[in-house]
């Protein structure tokens, strides 16, 4: 098919969102490479990212083009590719998080190199979404979060606590500082365990580099911010029976994890491929589902809005010090880390993806849970 009609294709789809091919506005896409309309019409998003990465084409507000765009759905290209579906099939058939493959997520992304994410995230290094409520910076907003997920908790001086996926153990440093708990943090990340370390030492915490599925102690309270989408849903049943055995009978979870409206198998081929592989992000359906006579739902908070300016802060933390990260990182994966901040900033702004902030309990508060926000 010649280049004119597959322009036009293109066109026609990004038509009703205000899109323009080589037009004038910020979120308009400008081709720099006549192969970028063959490759994305075959490979559909995973084209439309690595074409980005080979700077096939550029534009000016990636935000504002992802905020346009995800509305219409793209991923019903699905559909119509042999290949996505044939991820989808392996998926299926295959246990992407599986016990052998749960490390592979610490050492593609978090073992990336800790320089990048010290200059991309807030003070503290919190690698999920902020609380903006009152907040007027990243500092000020991952803070806010750490603090309703305490309360949250209902934290009491004493208390031991099991962080699931504790990154570079903001939450348990936080903890242990501000309401005298000691933690137990896991991660599948070198990299975040020897730091976690770093900034935990002196307090009542202890990091380890371990699988959820190996964790077979008591625990007042346990809390997972972020690290569910790394579970995959062939998984969620255990996990949440990992959970159960840990926690006591009258203590609380606390689940943050990022959700989608509607239940899929597998992550964004691009995503998967470059940024989360072997990740996938639950509905509320696969949740609920995998929670089934084993906890009680106190309280589910959506903040899903506040992702949009969580990651536009660490883009622009990110870009500002690019000239220093350059030195250990090349062109392309500038484009890269850029398409994924951006691209998702745009996802969560048009409200395509939530933040799920779920209590669970295993037989319910007496009296019912006050609600904290």
């Amino acid at each position: 098919m010649k280049i004119g009609k597959l322009r036009g294709i293109i066109q026609e789809i990004l038509h009703p969102v205000g899109i323009a091919i080589d037009g004038s506005s910020p979120w308009d896409i400008r081709i720099k490479d006549e192969r970028f309309f063959k490759r994305v019409l075959r490979d559909g998003s995973l084209g439309l990212g690595e074409s980005f990465m080979n700077a096939w084409w550029d534009c000016d507000r990636l935000d504002e083009f992802f905020y346009r765009l995800m509305p219409l759905r793209p991923e019903e290209a699905v559909k119509r590719n042999l290949k996505l579906q044939f991820d989808i099939l392996k998926a299926v058939v295959f246990n992407l998080a599986s016990r052998s493959r749960a490390f592979t997520v610490g050492e593609r992304h978090y073992d990336l190199g800790n320089d990048l994410f010290r200059r991309m995230l807030d003070r503290r290094m919190v690698y999920s979404c902020g609380y903006w409520k009152n907040a007027g910076n990243l500092d000020e907003a991952q803070e806010a979060k750490l603090d309703l997920t305490c309360r949250k908790l209902g934290l009491q001086p004493g208390d031991r606590v099991l962080d699931i996926g504790c990154g570079w153990g903001s939450f348990a440093g936080y903890a242990a500082e501000r309401y005298g708990v000691s933690v137990v943090g896991i991660t599948v990340s070198r990299e975040q365990a020897a730091l976690a370390r770093e900034f935990c030492a002196g307090l009542p915490v202890e990091i380890r580099l371990q699988d959820y599925r190996e964790v077979n102690e008591p625990f007042d309270h346990i809390v997972s911010i972020g690290m569910f989408e790394h579970v995959c849903y062939k998984n969620y049943r255990k996990y949440m029976e990992v959970v159960h055995r840990c926690l006591r009978d009258d203590g609380l979870f606390l689940l943050h994890t990022i959700g989608d409206s509607y239940s899929k198998v597998s992550v964004d081929p691009w995503f998967g491929k470059y940024i989360f592989p072997n990740s996938m992000i639950p509905s509320m359906k696969q949740i609920s589902e995998s929670l089934e006579k084993l906890f009680i739902i106190e309280d589910w908070h959506n903040f899903g809005p506040y992702y949009d300016p969580t990651l536009m802060s660490w883009f622009n933390n990110f870009d500002l010090n690019w000239d220093t990260l350059h030195e250990l990182y090349d062109d392309r994966f500038y484009r890269m880390w850029k398409y994924y901040l951006l691209s998702s900033a745009g996802t969560f702004r048009a409200r395509c993806l939530q933040v799920w902030q779920i209590v669970l309990s295993k037989d319910g508060i007496p009296g019912g849970y006050t609600r904290v926000r």
